[in-house]
C-alpha cells in the first residue's frame, strides 16, 4: 500500500546539488595550500618529462583514477593504473573482496616498478582499505613520492576493526607525503529522504574528479608560467583531434602502459 506522503524530488534534488556545491567549495579553499604544492611537484614532473602515476584502488575509486587519463583537457604525462582486480566490471563483489586483501596492493605496485624518481597520487575517498594502504607503504619504500586524496574524516571516524582497514589500521592521509582532503562525508550519500532509512546519491565521485582537476589546472598553470605548454589531450570527437594528440603519441605510447 503506498504512503499518505507526497515526496518532492525537486527539492531533494536542489538539496544534492547544494551539498555538492558546497562539499567542492569547501575543496576549493580549504585544501588550497596541499592542492598547490602538489602542483608544484607535478609541475617538476612533468617539465622533467616524467609520468605522473594515479591508482585508485577501490571499485569506484578507479574512476578517479579514469578521470584525468586519456581525457580531453587532461595532462599526457598522467599514466593511470588500472589494475584488473578491483574493477567492477570484473563483478563489484569480486572487486570489494580484493580491494579488502592484505598484500594485493603491493603487488600492483610491485608491478609497475616505481622508483625514487617517480610520483605515485592514490585516491580513495575512505582512505583506508587494505590495497590502498599496501600500495602506499610499498610505494613508499620503493622511494617514490606520495600524494594522496582521501576524506580525513572518514577515515578517522570508520572504527579500527572495520573490515575494510588494513591489519596495521593505518589511514592514507599519514602515510603520504602530500594529504589532499576531499572531505567526503561518512556513507558517501548525502540526500535524506522522507519515511526512508537510508541516505541516497553518493559524492565521492564528484569530490575526486574536482579535487583532482583542480590539481590539474594547477600543474598546468605552474607550468605556463615557467614557459612550458604542456601536451594535453584534446577530444577525438573534436575537430582536429586525432591530428592534435597524434603528435604526441608516439612520444608516450611505450612509456604510458594503458595507452
Amino acid at each position: 500500500m503506498p504512503n499518505d506522503i507526497a515526496i518532492d524530488a525537486d527539492a531533494l534534488c536542489q538539496s544534492y546539488l547544494e551539498d555538492i556545491t558546497a562539499l567542492m567549495r569547501s575543496v576549493l579553499i580549504d585544501e588550497r595550500d596541499p592542492l598547490d604544492r602538489a602542483a608544484s611537484k607535478l609541475a617538476d614532473q612533468i617539465a622533467a618529462d616524467r609520468l605522473v602515476h594515479v591508482f585508485g584502488p577501490g571499485g569506484h575509486s578507479n574512476l578517479a583514477t579514469q578521470e584525468i587519463f586519456f581525457r580531453a583537457g587532461g595532462l599526457m604525462h598522467v599514466s593511470a593504473i588500472l589494475d584488473e582486480g578491483t574493477l567492477l566490471s570484473n563483478g563489484a563483489l569480486r572487486s570489494m573482496a580484493i580491494e579488502r586483501t592484505p598484500g594485493y596492493g603491493k603487488i600492483v605496485i610491485a608491478d609497475q616498478r616505481l622508483g625514487a624518481d617517480d610520483v605515485l597520487i592514490l585516491v580513495n575517498a575512505y582512505g583506508i582499505n587494505a590495497a590502498l594502504i599496501d600500495a602506499a607503504l610499498e610505494a613508499r619504500s620503493r622511494g617514490a613520492f606520495l600524494i594522496g586524496v582521501s576524506s580525513r574524516a572518514h577515515a578517522e571516524n570508520t572504527a579500527v576493526t572495520h573490515p575494510a582497514r588494513h591489519p596495521t589500521r593505518q589511514n592514507l592521509h599519514d602515510l603520504v607525503d602530500i594529504a589532499i582532503d576531499c572531505k567526503v562525508p561518512i556513507g558517501d550519500a548525502m540526500v535524506s529522504v522522507p519515511n526512508m532509512g537510508e541516505r541516497i546519491a553518493a559524492v565521492s565521485t564528484f569530490a575526486n574528479a574536482f579535487t583532482l582537476n583542480n590539481l590539474v589546472i594547477r600543474t598546468v598553470a605552474k607550468l605556463v608560467e615557467r614557459g612550458i605548454e604542456p601536451p594535453v589531450w584534446r577530444s577525438g570527437n573534436a575537430p582536429g583531434g586525432d591530428e592534435a594528440n597524434g603528435r604526441f603519441i608516439a612520444r608516450f605510447n611505450d612509456r604510458v602502459r594503458k595507452l
